[in-house]
């Protein structure tokens, strides 16, 4: 869809030309005037919905986000937020806080990981929420093309992982959808649900992860138990089967390493 027809759509006018911004692998990102717009071809039904919503849930917890001024199926509408200095320390502070929030079960809304649909979940025990929420529907879907590897993952959650209580999380948290801005960090592009902090960490972890300065001041404020840690593969899994999907076979070394690490 042209960006400037979902602003009209929005009732919004902006002068100035069309700058195309990051906007990862599954959608087109546009920054027009003081507003961002952001599209996809063909968009499954919902996402864009799912989005706003989980902007929505992570800024009621007090993360700083971008402001929803347009939900469509087509695309959603941005408030822009102006580049800043990084801030690695004020990144962990914001984190830290949303993951000490607990709340009384687990639970998922219909969402997506990616362009990937995930079903809704409430409440259970936290290894077979995850695993039939989160993993069992990117196995499902990458099983022919996981070389054998299908059955090690399912043995990963014949074990409990270990818990701290349900805290609500970003969902994809890695460092493309984290954007420092004027007046400190901002997340973006949330899969939101209400699971083990754990899984954020994962994913904070992989392909590089985050500088030392984020986890120093991370682990300052709410330290990560040894046990949690040794966890962080078996999330990996999770996003590693993700990228089976989206981008095929060579993510099968890492996928591999991380089973094994489990």
């Amino acid at each position: 869809m042209d960006p400037r027809a979902l602003l009209r759509r929005a009732g919004l006018e902006a002068e100035g030309p069309l700058l195309p911004l990051h906007g990862g692998d599954m959608a087109r990102v546009w920054r027009v005037g003081p507003y961002v717009v952001k599209v996809a071809e063909d968009p499954p039904p919902g996402l864009f919905p799912a989005e706003a919503k989980g902007l929505a849930e992570l800024g009621k917890r007090g993360v700083r986000v971008p402001r929803v001024l347009h939900v469509a199926e087509e695309g959603l509408v941005l408030a822009y937020l102006a580049p800043g200095k990084e801030d690695w320390e004020g990144l962990a502070a914001m984190l830290a806080r949303l993951h000490r929030q607990k709340e009384a079960v687990y639970w998922a809304e219909p969402g997506f990981l990616g362009t990937f649909p995930l079903p809704g979940r409430r409440g259970g025990e936290w290894t077979e929420f995850f695993f039939l929420r989160c993993v069992e529907p990117l196995l499902k879907a990458t099983w022919e093309r996981l070389e054998g590897l299908g059955p090690k993952v399912e043995a990963l959650f014949r074990e409990p992982l270990p818990t701290e209580g349900p805290a609500p999380l970003h969902g994809d948290l890695w460092h493309g959808n984290v954007h420092f801005a004027q007046g400190g960090p901002a997340l973006l592009d949330p899969s939101f649900f209400v699971g083990e902090r754990g899984v954020d960490l994962a994913m904070m972890r992989l392909f590089g992860g985050f500088p030392p300065a984020f986890w120093r001041a991370y682990e300052a404020l709410y330290p990560v138990p040894e046990a949690v840690a040794r966890a962080l593969p078996r999330y990996q899994v999770y996003y590693l089967l993700a990228h089976v999907h989206f981008f095929g076979r060579g993510y099968l070394g890492a996928l591999w390493k991380a089973i094994s690490a489990s």
